[in-house]
């Protein structure tokens, strides 16, 4: 990394302006056409190319590792009998495999008034809900009256979760948010977000990755709301990171280790490889086929153990994801590249341009 930093934890340390038109509303109109930001981390050097180069940037040879989650359309609008409007966003869809509708779900609720233990809640298509506890933090336990496994359901009535930043009016121009707001290589319905790095690659593009010697493995992290949660404290280590469910598969795990004893570079696709990757290395010192609840929470001053480059998009101030950059390539070059991408008319967030850390 060019030059000696040391870490700061100051949250205002973490912050920079970025003018409202900055935040891409919509997606490129092809996937592999955004921007891309090169920074180097031994250098500080930065190049401005297109996302179709990551083609060039990377070696064969090198492992590229990409989290295969799905976006669940788990957002549902309805209504109280008496005629109010509630949007329902069911935070933990995945569960949907052990956890039948009588238990009930771990929903964000949000409603023209308070709501009370036994309310009902009329979602359309002939489904009902019922409003059971609150929960603290504008979530609450919501029971679907039916049968039908909740992954239906939700494919059937639901909409797409996009991140509060993403404005849709009613009656605007169409954008098909259930395509593209979907890697096309998701393949395990549960995240409430998109793995947003993912979104760039395109199935051709795989294809001359694959061409070009570069192998590529999945993960899964089914990546939660809490990922737009800002850090609400003045000292970053004392910020208590969300817990999201991540999946390692045996095949990806060998492959991993292998990778990382042969010293070939393992490239991250996006911050929920790099959490997944370095929480597995932490908990048992390598990569291996595991499962459970990830709260890894990487900030400067952390010791990368797996990962070796990263492909990300630009995140939101005083976050943690923008920690996490910060931490891999520098506080000062990331902010520095920030700035340059804003006053080149780069766009950010998720449906924005992208970085490529090395």
């Amino acid at each position: 990394m060019a030059g000696k930093e040391e870490p700061t934890f100051h949250i205002e340390d973490y912050d920079y302006d970025l003018p409202q038109d900055s935040i891409a509303q919509t997606p490129c109109t092809g996937r592999s056409e955004s921007r891309l930001l090169v920074l180097n981390r031994s250098s500080g050097t930065v190049e401005h190319r297109r996302f179709e180069d990551v083609v060039e940037l990377l070696h064969p040879g090198d492992l590229l590792v990409s989290n295969d989650t799905r976006v669940v359309a788990a957002r549902l609008v309805g209504n109280k009998p008496s005629g109010g409007r509630v949007e329902l966003l069911v935070l933990n869809p995945y569960e949907s495999r052990e956890i039948g509708a009588e238990e009930g779900y771990c929903c964000l609720v949000k409603s023209s008034k308070r709501m009370r233990p036994g309310s009902a809640i009329l979602l359309g298509d002939g489904l009902r809900a019922e409003y059971r506890q609150p929960l603290g933090e504008g979530k609450a336990m919501v029971r679907f009256r039916t049968s039908e496994p909740l992954l239906d359901i939700l494919d059937r009535i639901g909409r797409m979760p996009l991140p509060p930043y993403i404005r849709r009016e009613d009656g605007g121009a169409f954008i098909d948010d259930l395509s593209s707001y979907q890697t096309v290589y998701a393949a395990k319905p549960g995240a409430v977000a998109a793995p947003t790095a993912g979104l760039h690659f395109s199935r051709e593009l795989i294809e001359r990755l694959t061409e070009r010697g570069i192998e590529r493995v999945s993960i899964t992290l089914h990546v939660g709301y809490g990922t737009f949660a800002p850090i609400r404290v003045q000292d970053i280590r004392q910020h208590r990171i969300h817990s999201e469910y991540v999946e390692i598969p045996s095949a990806a795990a060998t492959r991993i280790e292998r990778a990382r004893q042969d010293g070939s570079r393992i490239v991250a696709v996006g911050t929920t490889v790099v959490r997944t990757l370095e929480w597995a290395a932490f908990q048992s010192g390598g990569v291996f086929a595991t499962s459970g609840l990830c709260d890894h929470y990487i900030y400067p001053g952390y010791r990368f153990q797996v990962v070796d480059a990263m492909i990300t998009n630009f995140h939101l101030p005083q976050s943690t994801l923008l920690v996490l950059v910060s931490a891999f390539a520098g506080r000062r070059a990331i902010l520095s590249a920030y700035r340059d991408a804003i006053e080149r008319g780069y766009r950010f967030y998720s449906y924005g341009d992208a970085m490529f850390l090395a």
